[in-house]
């Protein structure tokens, strides 16, 4: 828990730094617009995309294909429009990383070392309807 919990305050320090060194270069104006856009853009790629996802997951379902690959690229489409969508630019970094195809294809082998380890344990179920 200790670990968490400093995960945590050295990441707020190192937003909040990045935050204060990126506001004295462009102004505070803009670097407030900068985190709004990023937050619009990250909403409409969480809604859009994500959605877009989803149903490219259901149609590999449907098809009675495992869902794997479209289930981690659609884990990793939602999660970098939701960190997109919170304010900060570590989280926007990291949220772009995640919508990039050829980035993105860094994060997979991790989201399915992940996904296996959950389902090994049961706490990962996928239940088709």
């Amino acid at each position: 828990m200790r670990k968490i919990f400093l995960g945590f305050v050295v990441y707020a320090l190192a937003e909040l730094a990045l935050l204060i060194v990126i506001g004295q270069n462009i102004g505070v104006f803009s670097t407030l617009l900068l985190i709004i856009a990023t937050s619009i853009i990250g909403m409409y790629v969480m809604k859009n995309k994500g959605m877009n996802s989803i149903q490219n997951v259901k149609q590999t379902m449907a098809r009675g294909e495992a869902p794997g690959a479209a289930l981690v690229n659609t884990l990793l489409t939602f999660s970098g429009g939701l960190l997109l969508a919170l304010p900060g630019f570590l989280t926007d970094l990291i949220g772009l990383l995640l919508l990039m195809p050829f980035s993105r294809k860094m994060f997979q082998p991790l989201v399915y070392y992940w996904m296996r380890k959950q389902m090994k344990k049961g706490q990962f179920i996928i239940v088709q309807r």
